[in-house]
Parts: C-alpha cells; structure tokens; sequence
C-alpha cells in the first residue's frame, strides 16, 4: 500500500545531499518499472507538530540537484509502511525533489490526487 502524503502544511529542507541507493553488494538498485537509478535524499520535515527526519527515494538519469540546507518541495511523496524479518517502518518516495524559490522555504503544497 502507498499512501499519498498531503505536504500543504510541510516545510522541507535537505539535510544529506542525494546519493545513489545501493544493495548489500554495492551496486545502485534500479526502478522497477522505469529502470531508472535510485537515489536517496535525507530531508528534514517540518510542520506545527514538530520536525522529522525522512529518507527519501527518487528514480531519475541523474540525482536530484539539490544542496544541503536548501529548501525543497518533494513531488508527489508517498508513504509506503514495510515488514520484514520481523522489524518494520516506513520507506519514502517521491517523483522529484526541487529547490523551493520562496524565502519561507514553504512547499508549494502541491499533492497529488
């Protein structure tokens, strides 16, 4: 199950610049459908209840080109809750990562329907 998530409300910044996501063998995992490389972005989230730090996925030729401490707005991000081996949580994703242009490093609070 992947769950939409509203980012309205959300301010984002980036805490790790993007990196490529590799297995436990090194290799950069791909997309399943696009066959694109997977990067991951580590953004902190912030809203009125307080501020979390996610990790997030995004497929694409080239990593997301965003900088530490730059605000940025996560493209359709979706929340996809995992079990396995008996641990659990939570993995993001979203269809890109852009740098916000106002000064309040708001999202443009564009979700997806």
């Amino acid at each position: 199950m992947r769950l939409l998530i509203d980012v309205s409300q959300v301010s984002f910044t980036v805490s790790r610049e993007a990196e490529p996501k590799n297995d436990q063998n090194g290799v950069q995992r791909m997309d399943r459908n696009t066959k694109e490389p997977l990067f991951a972005v580590q953004l902190v989230a912030v809203d009125e209840g307080g501020a979390e730090v996610i990790n997030v996925t995004v497929a694409g030729a080239v990593p997301p080109k965003v900088a530490k401490g730059q605000p940025v707005s996560p493209a359709e991000l979706q929340a996809i809750p995992w079990a396995q081996n008996g641990r659990n949580g939570t993995a993001y994703r979203a269809k890109s990562i852009t740098p916000v242009s106002t000064s309040t490093g708001k999202s443009s609070g564009a979700a997806a329907s």
